[in-house]
């Protein structure tokens, strides 16, 4: 490969897994290709990366940052104020003087930017990356300070000003999706060969709406039924409350309806399951369209600019896709959406065969391309 010094790498992107699993596939592909690479990740105490960083073996070093409500709120004040003076504060540049990064990689979200904002400043190559069709505030107001900027949709570009410095790349996935076969990952968990499996989830942290729909969708539609078995995850935030409908509509004495607050091992359920009911995050979307599942999307109405309903949209209007607004959830259309596809088994399989278009198993390889020639730009 030609490279002459083990490669130390900063990752930074938090609050939620939809910012930091892009951040975790990122750091495995530098793995692979750099087996002796140092990579360390930045971000907030109170984000999700306190949990999903560590797991994985890396050490996480923390900044201070806070994101902006979208209503007003005098918790507005000090996130402003945080989003001034964190990139200058003592803790944010000891990271940098302590770790002596190569290159520093940003995956969004706000505790992306003081870090990034303090390398820039420095003169470190620095990249961000964003999965979602709308670019968020922290993207958008680093791409004047930043080398490059990763998209992952077409039209992101025409929302941004930095013309010169966008390269579209995709979404990067961990190596873990797509790496079993749907076969394989059944006898791994241990499934019958006669056995549907629906696995669902909403955000990692809740979706309150969503859990108490799929609560009433195993009551009414797959406790009575044992060729089903349904595997929800609830998020932390939602679980002590979801577990109290789940043991209210006697789910607990189901075998076949299971209950968690996360799926750590995702790529193995996800190549086992026969459907998905997911919120419609870009990094979700990008690992159903590399695992060709069958879907039903319900995107979160509580995001910037409504970007999952748009990627959702895209995946429905392909035929690639069911998709359900949260406001229509208590009319169960949730459950007729899945009563629906159990019976009829020819769209799942054109569901299955439409959603591929929407894959893209290069990226890894392009961004490892682009971290090659940002940290020999550095090095030269």
């Amino acid at each position: 490969m030609g490279w002459c010094f083990d490669m130390r790498v900063l990752l930074t992107g938090g609050g939620t897994a939809g910012h930091i699993n892009p951040a975790l596939a990122i750091a495995e592909t530098i793995r692979q290709n750099d087996p002796n690479a140092v990579i360390e990740f930045v971000g907030i105490k109170n984000g999700k990366e306190s949990d999903l960083i560590p797991r994985e073996g890396y050490r996480l070093h923390y900044v201070d940052s806070m994101g902006i409500r979208r209503s007003l709120s005098p918790a507005n004040i000090k996130a402003a104020w945080l989003a001034l003076t964190s990139p200058y504060a003592k803790k944010t540049v000891r990271i940098l003087d302590d770790f002596q990064p190569d290159i520093v990689i940003g995956t969004g979200g706000y505790a992306c930017w003081p870090i990034m904002a303090a390398a820039a400043r420095r003169g470190i190559p620095t990249a961000v990356h964003e999965s979602n069709a709308l670019p968020g505030l922290a993207v958008r107001r680093l791409q004047s300070k930043v080398d490059r900027i990763w998209i992952n949709f077409a039209n992101t570009e025409q929302l941004l000003k930095e013309k010169d410095k966008i390269l579209r790349v995709g979404n990067p996935l961990r190596g873990g999706f797509g790496a079993l076969s749907k076969a394989d990952a059944r006898r791994r968990l241990g499934l019958r060969e006669d056995q549907f499996l629906i696995l669902s989830f909403g955000g990692s942290l809740g979706a309150e709406e969503v859990n108490a729909a799929v609560i009433r969708m195993m009551h009414s539609l797959v406790a009575g039924n044992p060729d089903l078995l349904h595997m929800h995850a609830s998020g932390k935030r939602d679980y002590d409350n979801t577990k109290v409908q789940f043991f209210a509509a006697g789910l607990h004495s189901a075998e076949n309806c299971v209950l968690s607050d996360y799926i750590y091992d995702m790529p193995l359920r996800m190549a086992a399951a026969d459907l998905v009911i997911s919120r419609a995050g870009a990094m979700t979307l990008s690992e159903l369209a590399l695992m060709k599942k069958a879907c039903v999307l319900i995107p979160s109405p509580y995001v910037a600019d409504n970007h999952q309903y748009k990627n959702a949209k895209a995946l429905a209007d392909a035929g690639a896709a069911v998709l359900i607004e949260e406001s229509s959830l208590e009319k169960e259309t949730l459950t007729e959406a899945v009563r629906d596809l159990l019976a009829n088994a020819e769209k799942r399989k054109q569901m299955e065969q439409n959603i591929v278009c929407f894959a893209d198993p290069d990226a890894n390889k392009r961004i490892w391309q682009e971290i090659l020639t940002l940290t020999k730009k550095s090095s030269g």
